[in-house]
């Protein structure tokens, strides 16, 4: 609710009950806008001081800076594209000069008139008409000082983005960045397709799901933790190269990588491994840094970083003996666990030793990984969907490609045999009798779908959050998230 007795507030209210007093209505319908700040400055920022075009624009935006001397008043309107000028004159514009002086910095307005330059140079719009499209009732933050509480930017992002241009084009690059993943998995001969957000039984992640109710049919049901699943179900139907860019949801802890609700893509492919999605991965890296940033190498927070492939390939046990100097594969199950509580790693459930020994990985090696890098041959405890490595029955052909110390993307030479994925579910059901509550739920339909026959085929995720915030230098999670998810407050 607005707070009447900020005196800020009680002077715009009454600007506003002037406002309407001259029968002007503050919150009209509509505005012809004919141009943008920036199509004009690229058209007419060459024109010569005090000269006066007969180009009539016709603008509107937000007012951020008013210099109001009597009779005639200066404003810098911004829009979308940058800021333009609007000069105001009363004997131009008579009897509506009237509404110049009940206008505060954060209304919107529009006014069109002609494009000129002024004597200091600065390209403006002489303006015969003027309309207030939005009266501001709460005042922007201050011009100089911003509003730099980031637990307000991330609850109040409307005036965050208001104020703030970069965080504009963070989230403007952010688009940018999800088509032109979407232009390259396209150009591959992909088909985007949907997948249910809301699920009987969740799978395809070790992962807690958020858990709800369906009325109607008087059911639990969960909200998706990935993908995966749906997406093999459909090559299984004889579409042979799928993808979605879609929301995951997953009941864990919030820092400056994991948001509870996070976007992800994952696409499958028929007939091609692990071997291949490494490519596909540099490659799609490589195409969407060029696409918009016109280069691969990029700074993030004052590391530099090449996406150009090929990236190095280690497997996780090299990376834990060049990381760590342990050499993982000789040391008994005791030594694991000696190893577990020096690192002060907790697992959940019964001990496991492929688990422990990529949590280990985890604690020596990750901060390390900076340059791009594609971790291969994991533990085949780590995941139940996955092929066995070819010549070592210990190890899954699963690859994880890090930068910047960060899981990027999750790739699997998938598990076909429908036997040996029914053996894998129960297992993960053992777990969860053990107290794993990321153990994965036996999925009867989908062991159905491979029984009707899944080719060889290679899957792959990438967490888009994670590629935006590398791709435009953010340091969290929540900075290109635009709403993320926040413990509510009773006031801001």
């Amino acid at each position: 609710m607005l707070n009447y007795d900020n005196p800020l507030i009680k002077e715009r209210l009454e600007k506003l009950k002037q406002i309407k007093d001259l029968e002007i209505d503050p919150y009209p319908y509509s505005f012809n806008r004919s141009n943008n700040s920036k199509e004009l400055q690229d058209k007419f920022g060459n024109i010569k001081p005090e000269e006066v075009t007969k180009k009539i624009a016709s603008v509107a935006g937000r007012i951020m800076l008013m210099r109001n001397m009597g009779k005639v008043t200066f404003i810098h309107l911004e829009d979308l594209t940058g800021r333009i000028q609007v000069y105001l004159r009363e004997s131009d514009l008579k009897e509506k000069y009237k509404l110049v002086k009940r206008l505060d910095l954060g209304d919107f307005i529009g006014v069109s008139g002609k494009i000129f330059k002024t004597k200091m140079g600065e390209l403006s719009i002489w303006s015969d008409h003027l309309e207030i499209l939005a009266k501001s009732i709460r005042p922007l933050p201050d011009k100089h000082a911003g509003l730099q509480d980031k637990e307000i930017r991330y609850r109040q992002r409307y005036v965050d983005l208001a104020v703030n241009k970069e965080v504009r084009e963070v989230f403007i690059k952010r688009s940018k960045i999800i088509s032109a993943v979407r232009e390259f998995l396209d150009s591959k001969g992909f088909l985007e397709v949907e997948i249910p957000t809301l699920q009987s039984i969740y799978g395809g992640a070790a992962a807690r799901p958020f858990t709800t109710h369906l009325n109607a049919w008087n059911m639990q049901m969960f909200l998706s933790i990935s993908p995966e699943l749906y997406l093999k179900r459909l090559i299984v139907g004889g579409l042979e190269r799928v993808y979605t860019i879609t929301k995951n949801f997953r009941n864990e802890g919030v820092d400056k990588t994991h948001n509870p609700e996070f976007t992800s893509m994952e696409f499958y492919c028929s007939y091609i491994d692990y071997n291949e999605l490494m490519t596909l991965t540099e490659q799609c890296f490589e195409f969407v840094a060029k696409k918009v940033l016109g280069t691969t190498k990029i700074n993030y927070q004052g590391k530099q970083i090449d996406l150009k492939g090929p990236w190095e390939r280690l497997t996780m046990y090299d990376a834990i003996k060049k990381y760590g100097n342990i050499e993982i594969k000789k040391l008994s199950d005791v030594e694991i666990k000696d190893l577990l509580n020096k690192f002060k790693i907790e697992i959940p459930g019964l001990f496991n030793r492929g688990l422990a020994i990529a949590e280990i990985f985890e604690a020596v090696a990750e901060e390390h990984l900076i340059q791009p890098v594609h971790i291969i041959d994991h533990p085949k405890e780590t995941s139940p969907l996955c092929k066995l490595k070819r010549g070592d029955k210990e190890l899954i052909e699963r690859v994880e490609s890090y930068i910047n110390g960060w899981e990027l993307t999750n790739g699997y030479s998938e598990l076909t045999d429908p036997k040996k994925q029914y053996e894998e579910f129960k297992s993960q059901e053992e777990r969860g009798r053990g107290g794993d509550e990321e153990a994965q739920k036996m999925d009867e339909d989908y062991v159905k779908a491979l029984e009707f026959g899944l080719p060889p085929t290679g899957g792959l995720g990438i967490g888009i959050d994670r590629m935006v915030m590398l791709l435009t230098n953010q340091p969290t999670i929540k900075d290109v998230i635009l709403f993320p998810t926040m413990k509510p407050e009773e006031e801001f």
